[in-house]
């Protein structure tokens, strides 16, 4: 249970730092080789990027708020793996009425113990369900916005869950 636990723990710890953008904070949650998939525009393949690349992009909203709920997590040895639910609240007032963006969806995480505690070495999230005003995300007219939903069933049938595939 401590591992679980604590995995647990570094899982709350990441919509901590999102919220506060505290990036140093992901030196303690995420591997430094990290394979990060956000999406079809947003993979990152090392950590120093990817919280450079997700502090220049949150830097634009007023607050956010990442609720993470639903924890599973399975340890086997030196591995892990776990999945979330997640929620978020992104506002920027300058992006007009409503200056807010909600989103939903979910985290598939692969974790490695190391002499530092648990790290998340792969990540995968899916977009299910997003409602606003997506000018929220995008800070200039140049940008179009556009995010892929992903079904977490077809995810599972096509074999793209890691958590799924380790509790077989």
């Amino acid at each position: 249970m401590s591992d679980r636990n604590d995995i647990i723990q570094l899982i709350n710890l990441y919509g901590f730092a999102m919220d506060t953008q505290a990036w140093d904070l992901f030196d303690r949650i995420f591997a430094a080789d990290v394979d990060a998939d956000y999406g079809a525009t947003s993979h990152w393949t090392d950590l120093a990027s990817f919280k450079r690349d997700f502090g220049s992009f949150h830097e634009v909203f007023d607050a956010t708020q990442h609720v993470m709920t639903n924890h599973l997590v399975t340890v086997k040895g030196d591995t892990a793996h776990s999945h979330t639910y997640g929620a978020w609240r992104l506002v920027r007032h300058a992006a007009g009425d409503p200056p807010v963006w909600d989103g939903t969806g979910w985290y598939d995480d692969t974790w490695v113990r190391t002499a530092d505690g648990w790290r998340i070495s792969k990540r995968k999230i899916g977009v299910v369900f997003w409602t606003g005003n997506p000018r929220v995300q995008t800070p200039s007219d140049d940008v179009v916005f556009q995010l892929d939903l992903v079904s977490m069933r077809q995810e599972g049938r096509e074999g793209r869950l890691d958590y799924l595939k380790a509790i077989g």
